[in-house]
């Protein structure tokens, strides 16, 4: 798993760390380039993915949340379901491309499925 996630980094620019997570806020592995504290970054990041999902599903009957995005001023950070009970986490300086950070994000949770 931490092949996949170290690759990620790379192949995605300005991104700085990836994890897999699971949605009780939990970290299950991670990779950063940083000295970021990925177990604060995913527990936060776990919360906001439940209540997207709960809103999306059942309160405004859009479906299942495929994927999740939040920017702020100097960090950006996209989530990817795997499963029903994880998610892939990616985090991204506010410059970086959200298209390709969706492209790699969903070839990498694809591939991270297969391991869970």
């Amino acid at each position: 798993m931490l092949d996949h996630l170290s690759q990620l980094v790379k192949d995605v620019d300005g991104a700085w760390a990836a994890a897999i997570a699971g949605l009780d806020g939990l970290l299950i592995e991670g990779h950063s380039t940083t000295d970021t504290d990925l177990s604060l970054l995913v527990a936060e990041h776990a919360g906001l993915f439940r209540v997207a999902r709960s809103a999306y599903d059942t309160t405004l009957g859009g479906g299942q949340t495929r994927e999740l995005y939040v920017r702020g001023e100097r960090l950006a950070v996209y989530l990817h379901p795997i499963k029903t009970d994880y998610f892939l986490l990616l985090a991204i300086d506010g410059r970086s491309n959200l298209g390709q950070a969706r492209l790699y994000g969903r070839d990498a949770a694809r591939k991270l499925e297969a391991t869970l």
